[in-house]
């Protein structure tokens, strides 16, 4: 049984209760039939479960607003298909991909990539996926908070281990973000801007985040986990937040489960093609091509007590080389804003 969530904000990742797997079944089971009413009897066979316990989980499912009509007596037809990232809906669009076989849903957890790291640390599978509906401790690059309205983005870590040197995790992030941006094309039509290192733009403002953390030898990574925070259906931010949502800039709503299932096929294909210098080099290539402000842009910088210059593309490793009053220098960090419309 899932362990009671915790009242307070600062709910620790791996003290999160894991989705009740059951809940999932449910909600596949009365999607696959919409149509009709299912017995109580019918679900309680097929999840291995009293009637009453299926009466207990379709309360559950309410308070987290999915909507299904009915009674012990009559039986339950779902009024809608939620747009929920739970494993049953995912897993089949995955099959074929490193991310198909584990995937973890929460409804409310602290933050997706600290529940992967630990779960990383204890020897989770290569491809293990977490993803929730709701943070309330989510993070971004440089320690910053990430917005995470509850069911309306997509807020998804995944364990890698991948046979490349800890320099070459830069590239990692980088092909993230390309994949992030096909997916988001593939299913809107929306063409992302990439902002080194780990942004994705629209219109000129943030809707899409990247954060790599690891665990590494001089030589060797033995485990990195990859968060990526999509806005798709936000309708608002506070008034502190300047970003936008696939929505937004769209005019209209977006299924996170079609987006989701896009954004790690995606991956995977990028992921697969990290094995070869030739590959990397392609990846900080695209990159470029893809980015306004990666070349011939003037930007400001925010490290050794910020700086000015035109930027001049990426070097071997991917950072970002920028041409300043001085000579050109290496910008091995983030905080890079561009001065003008690039």
């Amino acid at each position: 049984m899932p362990r009671k969530l915790r009242s307070s904000a600062g709910v620790r990742a791996h003290d999160a209760p894991l989705t009740d797997v059951r809940l999932g079944r449910i909600v596949r089971l009365l999607a696959d039939n919409a149509m009709v009413v299912v017995s109580g009897t019918k679900l309680a066979q097929e999840i291995g479960a009293s009637r009453s316990e299926v009466w207990r989980l379709v309360q559950q499912l309410r308070r987290l607003g999915v909507r299904i009509a009915g009674r012990p007596a009559t039986g339950y037809q779902i009024e809608s298909v939620p747009d929920l990232l739970l494993p049953e809906f995912l897993r089949p669009a995955l099959q074929g991909t490193i991310f198909a076989e584990h995937i973890h849903h929460y409804f409310r957890i602290g933050s997706t990539n600290a529940e992967a790291m630990h779960a990383a640390s204890s020897g989770a599978a290569e491809g293990s996926v977490y993803v929730a509906e709701e943070q309330v401790a989510g993070r971004g690059r440089g320690g910053h908070s990430w917005h995470s309205e509850r069911s309306a983005g997509i807020y998804c870590s995944v364990v890698l281990r991948p046979t490349i040197s800890p320099g070459d995790v830069l590239t990692l992030s980088l092909a993230t973000g390309l994949a992030a941006r096909d997916a988001v094309f593939e299913v809107t039509g929306l063409q992302a801007d990439l902002r080194w290192p780990n942004d994705l733009m629209l219109s000129g403002k943030k809707f899409c985040g990247i954060l790599i953390e690891m665990n590494a030898e001089a030589t060797r990574v033995r485990y990195a986990v990859v968060g990526i925070g999509v806005n798709v259906n936000q309708e608002s931010f506070p008034a502190d937040i300047e970003a936008t949502s696939v929505r937004l800039e769209s005019g209209r709503a977006w299924s996170r489960v079609e987006l989701t299932s896009a954004l790690l096929k995606s991956l995977d294909r990028e992921y697969r093609m990290l094995g070869d210098a030739s590959s990397r080099e392609g990846v900080r290539r695209r990159f470029e091509q893809f980015s306004s402000s990666a070349k011939g842009c003037r930007v400001r910088l925010e490290e050794d007590g910020g700086y000015e210059g035109i930027t001049e593309g990426l070097d071997e490793r991917g950072f970002l080389l920028v041409r300043t009053k001085n000579g050109v220098r290496t910008v091995l960090s983030g905080g890079v804003r561009p001065m003008v419309s690039c």
